[in-house]
């Protein structure tokens, strides 16, 4: 998607400010009038918002990925004709068509806003079944027919699948885990990929600091079995982050971010990182169980161990990935 070619912040003024925030007060926002045109306190604080909203990094800058939601958060079903195409159509209107085809038994794949392979097949899927021509295109004549059996819908195909992904055979002996590392966090990093080949996973060790893009695409091209990455975060203390929106939400990976923090807060006599749902581009992106381990400034949750030693974060993350494959699914998510 095109957008500003510069990241916007506060102070910023000129047309892509008025576009920004034109696109804010699309998605519900407000703007007070004598900030048009400047990126001012008001514009700030409704970008916070809703990056919130969409689950993303909470920085107050608009940058790809900000930008990427805003412009899909403009898009209601029915706005324009929707198809697989490259690359790939992105927007609330995706996440509609893909929420319609789970609600009415036909697997769309995960509620991601993507357009992709899975939710063709179940859009010619219901054409076909609909009595459609079968041209993979949803526009009025497939709308209409969303709308003629809607009433019969039983849930959610999506969900079924989801939770069928936690009964994985049991072990991480053979697992792929791709170990995307950020600058800074080498020694938890060296030390994890360690501890997880000793358990037997096979570990791609990325530490090339990427964009998640790049990271989601190089994982999906491995077949990773598991996206872990370790990161700088924008919140105190240690997050743990599972794919999450509105209306869906990733159980492996949700399963797994409960597992590992579990695992660290063991390490650390009782002090919890926080589990929550986000949709980061990595998680989004990525086509299997994905988690983001990320420590921002501050916080007291290591006050036990204030300078934990790098080992003991590894071996406490490593045993939460571990557990992860062996142990029953719970539901850890906080927010």
């Amino acid at each position: 998607m095109s957008g500003p070619n510069r990241v916007l912040r506060a102070g910023d003024r000129g047309d892509a400010i008025r576009d920004l925030q034109h696109r804010l007060i699309g998605a519900g926002h407000t703007i007070a009038p004598g900030e048009l045109g400047e990126f001012g306190t008001r514009t700030e604080l409704a970008v916070r918002d809703f990056q919130t909203a969409r689950m993303i990094r909470v920085d107050g800058l608009v940058g790809p990925e900000t930008w990427s939601a805003l412009v899909e958060s403009g898009f209601a079903l029915g706005d324009r004709l929707l198809y697989l195409r490259r690359p790939n159509l992105r927007g609330d209107d995706v996440v509609e068509l893909q929420q319609t085809l789970n609600r009415l038994g036909f697997d769309a794949g995960r509620e991601d806003g993507i357009l992709g392979p899975a939710t063709d097949v179940a859009l010619r899927d219901f054409q076909r079944n609909a009595g459609l021509s079968v041209d993979g295109i949803s526009g009025p004549a497939t709308l209409a027919a969303f709308r003629r059996v809607e009433r019969m819908a039983a849930g959610s195909v999506a969900s079924v699948r989801e939770r069928d992904a936690l009964r994985r055979p049991a072990g991480i002996e053979n697992r792929r885990i791709f170990l995307a590392v950020d600058l800074g966090y080498d020694q938890i990093g060296n030390s994890l990929r360690r501890h997880l080949e000793a358990a037997g996973a096979e570990v791609m060790h990325d530490v090339s600091g990427s964009d998640d893009h790049a990271l989601a695409g190089r994982a999906n091209r491995w077949s990773a079995d598991l996206f872990l990455a370790i990161r700088t975060g924008d919140a105190p203390g240690w997050e743990i982050a599972a794919f999450t929106t509105a209306s869906f939400r990733s159980e492996p990976g949700c399963h797994t971010a409960g597992t590992i923090a579990g695992s660290l807060e063991l390490a650390n006599r009782g002090s919890a990182p926080r589990v929550v749902g986000r949709a980061y581009t990595a998680l989004r992106e990525t086509r299997m169980a994905a988690v983001v381990c990320s420590r921002g400034p501050g916080g007291d949750e290591w006050a036990a161990n204030p300078t934990p030693d790098a080992d003991v974060i590894a071996r406490a993350i490593a045993n939460g990935v571990r557990r992860s494959f062996t142990e029953p699914a719970t539901d850890p998510t906080s927010d």
